[in-house]
């Protein structure tokens, strides 16, 4: 009876069904295989991943400088607004003395109900009386007139106090934007750089800290990878500054050896590198602008081979860091946020040229 069974047909339509999803699971094996080889990133060297974050840091400090000098123009409408505010409600306020002033008349004028001169010198009791009393309503009146005249200056004022008020909103708003814009990219390029680092070893992390920034030699790089505690003096035979501000202002930066580098930050216990500038000269009774583009502009240039101790040093040619020479081609300075405020040779960045503010 077995023999007389009919055979089983596969139909065609299963065979190939079967054989798409095979050939489906075999691409995306393929594919999960290729993904997870072509499509990874590159490893990067310690020299690739320096590099970029330097650049990264670079870049970030621009923008840092747009933000300090945003920054400043936003206080600076601030105080402006509120000023106009102030003197618009000062105004303001005078103006409503003058209307209840006026208010006042035209009620004693209603009360009086309003008689003719004539008439009332007519039924007086007391003619000599009235005619003192009228007197003194004429010079009332031109009072009045005057008030008039106050309230219409002090309107036009007031308005004038608004219309300039609405103009520094606008501009203050303008700048409240400016900052965010700034902000969002220089915490982007941070958090970038910090990717970067994250790959690295600790080892290769210190590494780089103690190399800095820049391109200096290995005699160079150990002036810089000494800690605060390590006295971290320039090499050679120290420079004394020729001002006593720029001595005190040498001072001050030594004293702050060791003190991170934060954004945005001008002291005492942080800076960026023009906050540490603007501080160290500030504690020598000199003030000086927020941002390495203004800084540069507040003395008198020197050139490189003039150079005295207090000077102001900057480097890129966006004018994007600063530093205070002191002396035998070294400078202090605020780096970035994976140095510390530190002792470095001016030649470990892009010169762009020196001032000097006292």
């Amino acid at each position: 009876m077995a023999a007389h069974r009919k055979p089983r047909h596969r139909s065609a339509g299963g065979r190939r069904a079967r054989t798409a999803a095979t050939i489906a699971l075999a691409g995306a094996a393929t594919a999960t295989a290729f993904d997870g080889t072509g499509h990874a990133e590159p490893e990067l060297t310690p020299a690739q991943v320096k590099a970029k974050v330097d650049k990264l840091y670079q870049e970030a400090e621009v923008a840092t400088e747009k933000y300090n000098g945003a920054r400043e123009e936003t206080e600076a409408a601030q105080r402006r607004l509120a000023a106009l505010q102030d003197e618009s409600a000062r105004k303001a306020e005078r103006l409503n003395e003058e209307r209840d002033a006026l208010g006042s008349v035209a009620a004693a004028q209603y009360r009086s109900g309003g008689l003719s001169p004539a008439l009332r010198l007519a039924l007086s009791d007391d003619p000599d009386r009235y005619l003192e009393g009228a007197a003194l309503a004429e010079r009332a009146g031109s009072r009045q007139a005057a008030t008039v005249t106050r309230v219409r200056k002090r309107l036009r004022e007031i308005e004038q106090l608004r219309g300039a008020a609405r103009v520094e909103l606008a501009s203050l708003t303008s700048r409240q934007a400016e900052l965010k814009r700034h902000k969002k990219t220089i915490t982007g390029k941070l958090a970038t750089a910090r990717q970067l680092l994250s790959r690295l070893t600790a080892e290769q992390r210190a590494r780089l800290t103690a190399e800095g920034t820049g391109t200096a030699t290995g005699t160079q790089r150990a002036s810089r990878a000494a800690g605060p505690g390590d006295g971290l003096a320039a090499p050679g035979t120290p420079v004394a500054a020729p001002h006593s501000r720029a001595a005190s202002a040498v001072s001050y930066a030594y004293s702050k050896l060791g003190s991170p580098y934060v954004w945005g930050a001008t002291g005492p216990d942080a800076f960026d590198c023009s906050g540490l500038v603007q501080a160290a000269y500030r504690s020598a009774g000199v003030a000086l602008p927020r941002t390495t583009y203004a800084q540069i502009d507040a003395g008198r240039r020197v050139a490189r081979s003039e150079l005295l101790p207090g000077d102001l040093v900057f480097f890129y040619p966006g004018i994007s860091h600063v530093g205070i020479y002191v002396g035998n081609g070294q400078m202090v300075h605020a780096p970035n946020p994976s140095a510390p405020v530190r002792v470095a040779p001016i030649d470990e960045m892009p010169f762009a040229g020196a001032t000097r503010v006292v």
